[in-house]
């Protein structure tokens, strides 16, 4: 089912932006449209980790100082401003959440 839910809502982002800023189709957007289009995947991907982020299994809220779907979240969005590398930032923030996730379970 999340699996579903997930290539569904890629699939709708692909079109929408696919229909709509490929330059080879006949429909023409406004600049003020095309910049706005150009946030719907941060908006996805917003929608999608903030509920792993936030829930826990039982749908509850997780503790926020020892959570460390927050923590890692935090310094991924840090390690992608100062590096501006996506697979470096990306590498070290999954290795810093593991770390994360093994210290705080052991704690």
């Amino acid at each position: 089912m999340i699996w579903g839910i997930i290539f569904a809502v890629a699939l709708v982002v692909f079109f929408n932006r696919y229909v709509f800023l490929e330059p080879n189709l006949p429909i023409k957007l406004s600049a003020t449209i095309k910049k706005l289009l150009g946030f719907s995947i941060p908006a996805i991907l917003t929608a999608i980790c903030a509920p792993i982020i936030l829930l826990n299994e039982h749908g509850g809220f997780r503790e926020l100082p020892l959570n460390p779907y927050f923590i890692g979240a935090i310094i991924s969005v840090l390690l992608a401003l100062f590096i501006r590398n996506t697979l470096i930032s990306v590498i070290l923030s999954l290795a810093i959440f593991m770390v994360l996730k093994l210290v705080i379970l052991v704690v």
